[in-house]
């Protein structure tokens, strides 16, 4: 930072270095214009002042490869900048929190699920988690725990609730698979 009456040719504002760093990522390749098993990266905050600004992104892809694609991204972005402006300019720390549990989920539990649910009456829907998960965790710490129904509804927002009737029924589905998976 400096003083903006003597800033020219001086000042590296840290907010404006946050949006070219943005503005590298592809722009198509977020939540919002995603669906489905396309990955995305999700600024998830950004915080600063005209001498330090932080971004925090998540990482999100269905596929490992792909995965390692967006981290290599999000440090060439780094990179482009400090060779314009600077050796150290932009850090870029890429932390992996979760992976895609695919692979280590057996197909077996999904399909039991699904026959636990239509045994009381739901009608099994199947569609990606785009987020993270405990499960997805739990799972690659060697406890398999495929992502099953809540109830809920509109996730993530204030306006996120559960009916009890929903919770009534996911109960029900709970006990039949448990129950199902005690006669196996």
């Amino acid at each position: 930072s400096i003083h903006p009456g003597s800033a020219k040719g001086k000042m590296v504002n840290a907010l404006h270095l946050a949006m070219e760093f943005d503005a590298l990522l592809p722009r198509y390749e977020t939540p919002a214009c995603t669906e489905g098993y396309e990955g995305f990266f999700h600024l998830d905050s950004l915080t600063g002042e005209v001498d330090r600004a932080e971004s925090h992104y998540l990482i999100r892809d269905h596929d490992m490869a792909g995965f390692e694609k967006r981290k290599e991204t999000v440090l060439w972005a780094a990179g482009v900048l400090n060779e314009k402006y600077g050796p150290g300019t932009v850090s870029a720390q890429v932390t992996d929190r979760y992976y895609n549990m695919k692979e280590k989920i057996d197909p077996a539990l999904i399909e039991a699920a699904k026959a636990a649910m239509e045994k009381v009456g739901i009608t099994p829907f199947v569609a990606p988690i785009r987020g993270g998960t405990d499960g997805a965790n739990l799972s690659f710490m060697g406890l398999p725990c495929p992502n099953l129904c809540a109830g809920g509804h509109n996730f993530h927002s204030r306006y996120e609730f559960v009916p009890t009737q929903s919770m009534e029924r996911i109960a029900d589905f709970a006990e039949q698979l448990v129950c199902g998976f005690a006669k196996d």
